[in-house]
């Protein structure tokens, strides 16, 4: 809690409360339908990811239709689980409560020689949790700096050149990543998920994506305070925000945040945040 990684780590986790979690746990909720089609992906590294659609009837998940497309080589991405199971909603909850960050988990069902995704980065640190198989990790060290949705977000800066550098000089790291083993990779660090030929099993991990918390959020905070002042609710009419004025507004609003945040009880506001870091679940870094 004193030290943040910044660079991958795998950890032998032995056996805890997460890997009562299983592949035939998993499917149930599949062929119940008890997952939303909108939280569902059928991915395939060499083909475009395909809709719902495919995979639903009358707008409930169709367990039979995405058990086929798993037959054929698809991995099955579960989305926020958090939302429709308890048992994950709590270990979030756990998570959350022990640092101040909101989280969500991700399962992925991938057929033993396939691959789902390929390389990419993410925008929040993720911890992958193996629970069934063996699944291949190839790491690279990060390309941009702190990346968040909306800056440096891989779908936003992404060259396709830098795939074929990083297959040239080969991966910075290569885990195998075996049942009761986590792998800790930072935000950033490129990666390159498989399941091997030779596995042996299909794989099954979560992915508990953590939403870290910068300096830009604590900043969110303080310009949230200030709408407590009438004169930043007062409505900008249409031509000043449109004519030549707008330049003069700004400098006038820019005054005034200086003025307001000059005055914020920061000890005050410090409880607030704090109450907020505990409780809000969906920030995105």
């Amino acid at each position: 809690m004193t030290r943040w990684p910044d660079e991958p780590a795998v950890y032998d986790r032995g056996r805890t409360s997460v890997d009562t979690i299983t592949a035939d746990w998993l499917w149930e909720h599949v062929r119940l339908g008890c997952v939303p089609p909108e939280e569902v992906r059928a991915l395939k590294s060499d083909v475009p990811s395909i809709t719902a659609h495919a995979y639903s009837t009358h707008g409930r998940l169709d367990g039979a239709r995405l058990l086929a497309l798993y037959e054929r080589g698809y991995t099955i991405r579960l989305g926020n689980l958090q939302r429709c199971m308890a048992t994950v909603g709590r270990l979030c909850r756990e998570i959350q409560q022990e640092t101040g960050y909101s989280n969500y988990v991700h399962a992925f069902m991938t057929p033993t020689g396939k691959q789902g995704l390929s390389h990419h980065w993410d925008q929040q640190m993720a911890v992958i949790v193996q629970l069934e198989g063996v699944k291949r990790w190839e790491l690279w060290a990060p390309v941009v700096s702190a990346p968040m949705r909306a800056y440096n977000d891989s779908g936003r800066v992404w060259r396709e050149e830098w795939v074929d550098d990083w297959e040239r000089r080969g991966a910075d790291q290569v885990v195998l990543l075996e049942p009761g083993q986590s792998l800790l990779v930072p935000r950033g660090w490129i990666h390159n998920p498989l399941v091997p030929k030779d596995g042996g099993k299909d794989s099954v991990h979560l992915t508990f994506a953590i939403r870290e918390r910068t300096p830009f959020w604590l900043a969110e905070q303080l310009l949230d305070s200030a709408i407590e002042d009438p004169e930043l609710r007062r409505v900008i009419r249409p031509r000043d925000l449109l004519g030549p004025g707008l330049p003069d507004h700004l400098d006038q609003v820019r005054q005034r945040l200086v003025d307001h945040l000059s005055g914020v009880d920061v000890a005050a506001l410090a409880e607030q945040v704090s109450r907020s870091a505990l409780t809000d679940l969906e920030y995105t870094t």
